[in-house]
């Protein structure tokens, strides 16, 4: 992470948030904290956030990677949002998904 960091001339920056309406929050609060104490930034949005939002934060935190979390079974839909959001944004950085994702969805582009 450090050879990362040094290349960007930053801390890597994630964005840990929750889209949709599942408030299930214990996986994306360790992925949050596990991130900070390996030396990344995380600025956690926190749960039931809309895509707008996660874009928005993700553009005004000038983030390297967002990391969504979802248990709801609506990552078919707010997964392809939040992409689409960022691009329309201008940025482009990985998004990274977990959660309750069948292996068959996960395989999808």
């Amino acid at each position: 992470m450090n050879e990362v960091s040094e290349k960007i001339g930053h801390r890597i920056r994630i964005l840990v948030g929750k889209p949709g309406l599942d408030g299930h929050s214990n996986g994306s609060e360790q992925i949050a904290l596990r991130a900070r104490d390996v030396g990344m930034e995380v600025v956690y949005q926190g749960i039931r956030l809309t895509p707008e939002q996660i874009a928005e934060s993700a553009l005004q935190e000038d983030v390297d990677v967002v990391g969504l979390s979802i248990l709801s079974g609506s990552h078919l839909e707010l997964v392809p949002e939040v992409v689409r959001l960022l691009e329309e944004e201008g940025i482009h950085v990985p998004v990274v998904a977990g959660g309750i994702i069948p292996p068959e969805d996960a395989r999808r582009s």
